[in-house]
């Protein structure tokens, strides 16, 4: 026979309060004198006494839980945005339950929503790398406040992002301005919001400038595949400024144009994005375009909780930076 749960009377009784002022201990009111809290506590931890977390949400109308969709952790970005959520929430009181995608699909998606529903979160804060098909709408929770971390997908839907294509831009911009002829671009991989931002704002830079539009070299995020592009791109020509989609792929680049016996900046300048931990470590420093990961989950749990409390839904853009290091310098002659 299952050993009958101790309850919020049991405590009463042995402290010999009445039951509301075991509950305000339990709750974590504040109007209980100090003295009498420390005997229920006592009591509660000699008794094995556990608040019933579920009644208690149903009774204050909270659950005081974020839930997280994602598709990967293997995004740096995704990694550190989860990461300052989590903590942030934390210090607000709330637990953070993730639910990953087994793929970055609306159909994967509405499965997730639909299971953290059942979970009961206060709030949603969704990230997912790639756009859906037509008939993959998004079917958010009714009644559950949501961001999105990304471009605007839902209408009075709540996003928050960085300004890709501005950062892109400076990036482009600033190795013309150095005096290169063109910029050569690896590419993120298909699909991607991210990657498709920079992409758009490498091509209309050039344009604007009435400059040669080189092929993009494609790329998937990977040190590898920033490698096997650069390789490929040093086979068929010499080029002389380079802008990787992100810094990992930067990495792969450095690896190929050194084998290729090139010197970084002399011969070729190469310009990243993200800004990770490691890029001022490369050899050279890499110049990179910075996206605050930490701000990003911040903003996004802010915007989530401000419409838990009757706030309407923000869109917000937030700032990139063109951080200048020693990987990119006007090229030679």
């Amino acid at each position: 026979m299952q050993e009958r749960r101790t309850s919020l009377r049991d405590v009463a009784q042995a402290v010999g309060v009445s039951v509301q002022t075991v509950s305000r201990v339990a709750n974590g009111e504040p109007n209980v004198a100090p003295e009498k809290r420390e005997l229920v506590l006592a009591k509660m931890r000699e008794l094995g006494y556990r608040p019933n977390a579920a009644a208690r949400a149903i009774r204050r109308g909270s659950f005081r839980t974020v839930g997280v969709v994602y598709h990967s952790l293997h995004s740096v970005g995704t990694h550190r945005s989860l990461e300052e959520i989590s903590e942030r929430a934390a210090e607000s009181g709330y637990a953070t339950t993730l639910m990953p995608l087994a793929a970055s699909s609306g159909q994967a998606a509405n499965g997730a929503f639909t299971r953290l529903g059942e979970m009961a979160v206060d709030v949603l804060i969704v990230i997912l790398p790639a756009p859906f098909g037509i008939d993959e709408a998004l079917q958010l929770p009714e009644g559950v406040p949501a961001v999105i971390l990304g471009p605007p997908l839902v209408d009075g839907v709540a996003t928050v992002d960085f300004d890709q294509d501005v950062g892109a831009r400076q990036a482009v911009e600033y190795l013309l301005d150095l005096g290169h002829q063109t910029v050569h671009h690896i590419t993120g991989p298909p699909g991607s919001f991210s990657a498709a931002s920079r992409l758009d704002a490498w091509r209309a830079v050039l344009a604007e400038r009435g400059r040669v539009l080189p092929a993009a070299r494609p790329g998937d995020w990977s040190p590898g595949s920033g490698y096997r592009a650069m390789r490929q791109l040093l086979a068929e020509e010499r080029p002389t400024a380079v802008f990787a989609a992100n810094d990992q792929m930067a990495l792969g680049a450095y690896r190929a144009i050194i084998e290729a016996g090139l010197r970084i900046p002399q011969d070729l300048s190469v310009l990243g994005f993200d800004d990770i931990d490691e890029a001022e470590m490369f050899a050279p420093p890499l110049t990179t375009v910075r996206q605050d990961w930490g701000l990003l989950g911040r903003e996004s749990l802010r915007v989530a909780l401000e419409m838990e409390r009757g706030a309407p839904p923000e869109q917000v853009r937030l700032a990139t930076q063109l951080v200048l290091r020693a990987s990119t310098a006007a090229p030679a002659g």
